[in-house]
């Protein structure tokens, strides 16, 4: 049997720190229907990536996958910056 490719968790956000060096702060949103009233939440986590060229900015739009453990805190890193904020 051949070794089955491992697949790694992704997720979309939006950066909404970038002060630490080559770490960032993604906000990951989510919609979940209250068990009750049915209604959708929306609910949020926010994930420290490691960005190794510092070459995100605030507001830009991001895929970031899971990794082993870079820090206490940083268990994923940057994939791609899927929109770049506009910058004023």
């Amino acid at each position: 049997m051949a070794a089955a490719e491992k697949r790694t968790r992704t997720a979309t956000g939006r950066v909404v720190s970038n002060k630490m060096d080559k770490t960032i702060t993604v906000l990951v949103e989510r919609r979940v229907k209250h068990p009750v009233y049915g209604k959708y939440i929306t609910r949020s986590s926010r994930i420290h990536a490691h960005d190794e060229n510092n070459q995100c900015g605030i507001g830009d739009t991001v895929t970031v996958a899971e990794s082993r453990p870079i820090s206490k805190s940083k268990t994923w890193k940057l994939l791609e910056v899927v929109e770049s904020a506009t910058q004023v």
